[in-house]
């Protein structure tokens, strides 16, 4: 277990896992994801979500659309309408809901108007933001992990390695929407600084 570390988990969303935005690599990312969340925690087959998220924080960013959000293609946006409030698109996967708990779950792209890429534009029931919690807890290493590699992920690594923060990026964790986008994208965050973990 390491001290002041923590796990920020970016739209492991079944929109973007096997819905309208499937990803590739979606299904294996969130398998490996619940892997990283066993060798980090030192989590013993048996233990609760719970139990774990007592010693080592989780946090979540999720899309979280009005259903005529801006982004959404018959709006004017450029992608497919995707994690609508109050739609199964736009839940947490099954296999990592375990671990989420209100207080450590932040939404984005919200406003119809925003479009929001990075997690540091999301907050959680209370208001508060990732950045914010992040600090709160002390944190000095995010582990990172989710879909997609060339956005929203990319996006909240950055912001986080902004605030002095070391950035762990789980890339067997990942999915993307383009294999080379997804490479680029590794190749640029490696340069910038963010530890591209095998």
């Amino acid at each position: 277990m390491m001290k002041n570390s923590a796990l920020v988990v970016v739209d492991m969303l079944y929109d973007f896992i096997d819905g309208s935005m499937a990803c590739k690599n979606s299904e294996n990312a969130v398998n490996e994801a619940v892997k990283a969340i066993d060798r980090l925690t030192g989590s013993q087959e048996g233990d609760s979500g719970e139990e774990i998220l007592d010693t080592f924080p989780i946090l979540f960013v999720c899309d979280h659309h009005p259903a005529d959000h801006s982004s959404f293609k018959e709006f004017g946006g450029i992608w497919p309408a995707h994690c609508v409030q109050g739609t199964h698109g736009g839940d947490i996967h099954e296999s990592l809901k375990p671990y989420a708990r209100e207080e450590l779950t932040f939404y984005k792209g919200c406003d119809p108007a925003v479009e929001q890429y990075s997690g540091f534009e999301a907050m959680n029931s209370a208001g508060q933001s990732l950045g914010e919690i992040l600090s709160l807890l002390d944190t000095t290493d995010v582990y990172v992990c989710g879909i997609a590699t060339e956005y929203c992920v990319r996006f909240t690594c950055e912001d986080i390695l902004r605030t002095g923060m070391k950035v762990h990026l789980l890339s067997p964790a990942l999915a993307w929407v383009d294999d080379e986008g997804h490479k680029k994208a590794l190749k640029e965050m490696a340069e910038e600084g963010i530890s591209v973990e095998k």
